[in-house]
């Protein structure tokens, strides 16, 4: 299923019927109002996060503003966050792709006592309300076990790594590398930068497969932005081979978008890591509302399957990110699976 990328009229109408809600409850109105800055909708999942935070608002969600796009852009989400306080926000959601140059926007959210949510990825500095991710170095560890165990701890791999001034890619590369090193050390990694661009990937992994044509496995940290450009090339070059067929390349992969799970059925991809766009943006909304009322959290189980954990500048809800292959690809749980049947 591809998912579309909604516009300026569709959120208007979320939004307006979200407003309605509020005025039939009257307790957001009073608190304020959301500002959430959507940090890219280039990729199928954080599509996916824009739909369930349409979604989420239409059915009864929190007061908000017509959200502004960063685009993969630092300096764009400090422009916008600023915007939407000046509009009137009282609480922010944002995902910083840059986790270290957002330090001075949070002091000054701080300042002005505005809540800041962070999604997917945890700030390096400066103080949040609350983060909402899954634990990212798992997605390290649980792909180098899969590929590791898969490959019966010897071979060549290829390792598409995302932006590593994102604590994202670098808890995913550091988390995987490490797992490598102790646990598969007969195993070649092979680290290809990318800045989570899938045209950056695709070129690196050719050139790589030219000097190294006995690859035996790829780990993608991010289906949405490599899935398709890997699944191309190596269709191209004649690599493209089904799952338990010599010559295939045991292929890894985080997100978990339909793409991903279509091409685990097809045989393409042997597994992923279901990140929860559905739970990110339940969650981020849920905590928005939660700062605006003043409400507290500490560490400890929560009653929706997660654990909120201390960190160093505030708290993280860390949500599960299930692993999916061939026999747990029909889950109905799966939030992928969900969209599939609309």
């Amino acid at each position: 299923m591809r998912l579309r990328t909604t516009g300026a009229a569709a959120w208007a109408a979320v939004l307006a019927v979200a407003a309605l809600a509020g005025c039939n409850r009257g307790s957001d109105a009073a608190a304020g109002r959301i500002g959430i800055d959507l940090p890219r909708t280039d990729t199928d999942f954080w599509n996916s996060y824009q739909d369930y935070l349409e979604k989420d608002l239409a059915h009864g969600g929190p007061a908000a503003l017509p959200p502004s796009n960063s685009q993969n852009d630092i300096a764009k989400v400090v422009s916008n966050v600023q915007a939407l306080t000046d509009q009137g926000a009282k609480a922010i959601v944002m995902a910083p792709q840059d986790t270290g140059a957002v330090t001075a926007a949070l002091e000054r959210l701080a300042e002005k006592k505005i809540p800041v949510v962070s999604v997917d990825t945890r700030p390096d500095a400066g103080p949040v309300y609350m983060v909402v991710r899954a634990d990212n170095r798992a997605y390290g560890e649980k792909s180098c076990d899969y590929l590791g165990s898969r490959l019966g701890g010897t071979g060549r791999v290829a390792e598409l790594q995302g932006d590593l001034s994102s604590v994202n890619g670098r808890d995913r590369s550091e988390a995987f590398a490490s797992c490598m090193k102790e646990k598969y050390p007969k195993i070649t990694v092979h680290e290809l930068t990318t800045d989570w661009k899938g045209e950056v990937a695709s070129a690196k992994l050719q050139s790589l497969l030219a000097q190294h044509p006995d690859l035996d496995g790829i780990y993608l940290q991010a289906g949405g932005a490599f899935l398709r450009p890997t699944l191309a090339l190596l269709k191209q070059r004649k690599r493209l081979k089904p799952a338990g067929s010599d010559g295939h390349i045991t292929l890894i992969s985080n997100d978990g978008i339909p793409d991903e799970l279509d091409a685990i059925r097809a045989g393409t991809l042997d597994a992923t890591l279901s990140q929860p766009a559905d739970l990110y943006a339940k969650y981020a909304l849920y905590y928005a509302r939660a700062g605006l009322a003043g409400k507290t959290f500490r560490p400890g189980p929560t009653d929706h399957g997660s654990t909120i954990v201390k960190i160093k500048n505030g708290l993280e809800d860390q949500l599960p990110a299930p692993l999916v292959t061939k026999d747990t690809v029909d889950d109905k749980k799966l939030w992928a699976n969900q969209l599939e049947k609309k």
